[in-house]
């Protein structure tokens, strides 16, 4: 049989006993410090000996960062499809993408009937896995319309609410030996997993033709299908039989299944932690030297196998066949399953032609250099919240730093803090907590770390920490023309501050350090507020959120009338000072609050004790694009009368559909306006209006009215773009400065797509 060019992937298959529990834990923890990619847990709920399998993944996938996760293989007459998708959904979320399936049909019969489950024949039972296959897809194809509907034999879904879409697409292999399960392998699933004790190595050709015959009958390339194995051995000092040797000839007698059978994935059955230790240490490397080195000279075909469908799906302008290698197995493109759930921003809609998803800065530079020479415009995601809409595009490539998502506390006295740009800001406010630190990063958790470090970072501290960018102390980048930098206040300087406030015209940031703050906990206030008297309300807002102590910082939102019912206004107020230093002084923050009561009729009130990462909301792993919208920014230095009266009008015109008031001023000013790209310091308020699509011409006209009362923009609150947008955004000499710079970094304007900033003719 033919080598079917997957990558290589090691991993264990470890006893979950449950007479030592925490064994089985150590082992798996064992299997990622020995570098191996995966550990599978068989799955017999039915017997008290052993752990069950889903709650001792869910317990592995806490006490692990990298290692993938499978049961191997699951019980599905006794775990309900339906319950599983969800299961296995929300396991691989929690687990940043970590989660794999393998299903079998059922066995040990007796077993299972006597937990209340009735028995099945073998056809019956393979039906009934067809039909689960379906269902569990069904469940995470959140962009399917309408509820999932299945009407099966064994399985039915009647109008069932789909979701949540998992982290990554999982992968559904099965574990089958006998020709009806074989020839669902290749008409449905992902993968095949079978262990090589059950089967003669002569059995293994027939076994692959079924496999590959179903799947070209199911108009699938056979290709896509995974083959994977659980083997058994013993590394010794001397050779004795199959895979009871050195390692060296594990690599002899593992090669011929690669090359010959088309395995590409291995689960070495064993509790010895000798053994596994030996097995990524000396077999995995070798192994993987032996079969590349045999593939390049048969010029055997790598990389992802794509669906007719995903095929005719793929843009003009975009080489696919160049995707670099190292990029090619996380690509997603048009038709793939994960498209979905990486198309869109938080808000906005997208249609690329194509994502790449780098994990290191050397792949960022590749798929950079990639991308130049496409016919298709670029785009740069960090965390995909991206309100401009601009981390996404239509017909072109995005780069993705998602999949860079690692934080580190780099000295914990100092608070310096290292995070890549692809993490989002709620796992870096988990990671600062038990260091009693904190850093003020936005109202959502969900924001990805490069897009705030770069352009702003309005928080809910910023009053008393300044801006996000502000505490960034150094940055490492990918420049237009590949080069790695670092920039800080020694190295690079003048590229260190173009690259806070105005980075995403510059290159791509693979990571930041930063300067966090002792904070052990904060006092969050929620306040309700009767808008009737908007004018009213917001220049009370205005002189409160001034006088209050630099602690306090507050961002209000005033929702128009609807619907019978007058505005509305909802405040949250965050008091920093709580807990600082380890004393937590409740009556210095509600001292601090209280004013905010005065400000109109309170309809509701709720303050509490939290740690800062408590009162970051976290975001789903996929965005859904719903929609998008019209967002306009200002910066205010006073909520004057005129102000305030202007910012009613607009709301009582029906144009906006919220308005919302984020307090800066504090620490933000301390800043001198030439320190820093965004030299708004002076101003109080960042205001923002949120108005629909459809009528952005009208919300335009009252924007402008309120011109007189702003002074300069909030980029990542924006979503026009243009000459005079910049002009506010970068007041002079900024704009002057960063065009310069802008032709000596990205002289061709690489970086054109959000909020572009044309290169000064003539260069510095």
């Amino acid at each position: 049989m033919p080598d079917y060019g997957h990558a290589l992937e090691f991993g264990t298959f470890v006893t979950p006993s449950a007479q030592d529990p925490e064994r089985a834990v150590t082992l798996a923890a064992l299997t990622e410090s020995a570098g191996l990619d995966l550990v599978g847990f068989q799955d017999h709920p039915y017997n008290p000996a052993l752990l069950d399998t889903w709650t001792l993944l869910s317990w592995v996938a806490a006490r692990t960062t990298r290692l993938r996760l499978t049961g191997n293989v699951l019980n599905l007459p006794l775990r309900p499809p339906a319950m599983l998708a969800r299961a296995a959904a929300g396991l691989d979320l929690l687990s940043g993408g970590r989660v794999e399936l393998a299903l079998g049909a059922g066995a040990f019969w007796d077993a299972i009937e006597a937990m209340g489950t009735p028995r099945r024949t073998p056809r019956e039972a393979v039906d009934a896995l067809g039909e689960a296959i379906d269902l569990i897809r069904m469940v995470w194809d959140t962009e399917g319309r309408g509820g999932v509907r299945l009407d099966g034999e064994h399985y039915s879904a009647h109008g069932m609410k789909r979701g949540p879409a998992p982290a990554h697409d999982i992968g559904i292999s099965l574990g089958a030996y006998k020709p009806r399960m074989l020839r669902l392998v290749g008409a449905k699933a992902d993968g095949w997993l079978p262990s090589l004790s059950y089967m003669d190595t002569a059995d293994l050709p027939a076994a692959h033709r079924t496999i590959d015959e179903a799947a070209v009958d199911a108009g699938r390339d056979p290709r896509r299908i995974r083959r994977g194995l659980n083997i058994q051995g013993a590394i010794l000092p001397t050779g004795r039989a199959f895979l009871q040797g050195p390692a060296e000839q594990w690599v002899d007698d593992l090669l011929p299944l690669v090359l010959e059978h088309g395995f590409a994935t291995f689960h070495l059955a064993s509790d010895d932690p000798r053994a596994i230790q030996a097995f990524g240490a000396e077999v995995a490397p070798a192994l993987r030297e032996a079969v590349e080195r045999e593939r390049g000279s048969a010029g055997t075909a790598t990389g992802p196998v794509r669906s007719t469908a995903a095929l005719a799906a793929r843009h003009p302008g975009i080489d696919y066949d160049a995707v670099p290698e190292g990029l090619r197995s996380t690509a997603v493109e048009p038709g793939d399953r994960s498209y979905a759930r990486v198309r869109h921003t938080y808000i906005h809609p997208g249609r690329p032609g194509l994502v790449l998803r780098p994990t290191t800065p050397e792949e960022v530079a590749r798929a950079l250099a990639y991308a130049r020479a496409q016919d298709a415009p670029l785009a740069v995601r960090s965390g995909g919240h991206g309100i401009s809409g601009r981390s996404t595009n239509d017909g072109g490539v995005v780069i993705d730093l998602g999949a860079m998502d690692r934080v580190e506390v780099l000295d914990p006295a100092s608070g310096r803090v290292r995070a890549d740009a692809g993490a989002r800001w709620a796992r870096v406010a988990r990671t600062l907590e038990p260091h009693g630190l904190a850093l003020s990063s936005g109202d959502y958790g969900g924001v990805g770390v490069g897009g705030l470090a770069t352009a702003g970072g309005i928080g809910y501290m910023s009053r008393g920490q300044g801006l996000t960018l502000d505490n960034v102390t150094a940055a490492e980048v990918v420049t237009a023309d590949g080069r790695l930098l670092r920039a800080d206040a020694t190295e690079n300087p003048d590229l260190f501050w173009a690259l806070r406030g105005a980075g995403g015209n510059f290159g791509i940031v693979t990571s930041v350090e930063l300067s966090a703050h002792p904070v052990d906990a904060v006092v969050f206030a929620r306040l309700v507020y009767d808008a009737a008297d908007t004018p009213a309300l917001l220049r009370a807002w205005g002189e409160v959120q001034e006088a209050a102590p630099r602690e306090a910082t507050g961002f209000l939102y005033v929702a128009p009338a609807r619907q019978g019912q007058g505005p509305m206004a909802q405040a949250m107020i965050v008091h920093a000072a709580a807990g600082t230093g380890g004393e937590v002084d409740t009556e210095r923050a509600a001292a601090a609050l209280e004013p905010f009561l005065t400000v109109a009729p309170v309809l509701d009130q709720q303050a509490s004790l939290a740690p800062y990462s408590a009162i970051l909301p976290v975001a789903d792993a996929a965005h859904s694009g719903a929609g998008g919208g019209a967002f306009r920014s200002g910066l205010m230095e006073h909520v004057t009368p005129r102000a305030a009266e202007g910012l009613a009008d607009l709301l009582d015109s029906g144009h906006a559909m919220l308005l919302q008031l984020r307090s800066v001023g504090g620490a933000v000013n301390d800043v001198p306006a030439d320190a820093t790209a965004y030299a708004h310091r002076t101003q109080n308020f960042s205001v923002s209006a949120v108005g629909s699509k459809r009528r952005v011409g009208s919300l335009d006209g009252r924007w402008e009215e309120l011109g007189a009362d702003m002074e300069g923009l909030y980029l990542n609150f924006e979503t026009r773009t243009g000459p005079e947008v910049l002009a506010q955004a970068f007041p002079e000499p900024a704009l002057s400065r960063l065009r310069a710079l802008k032709a000596e970094y990205d002289p061709e304007n690489v970086f054109s797509q959000n909020f572009p900033i044309e290169p000064a003719a003539g260069g510095r």
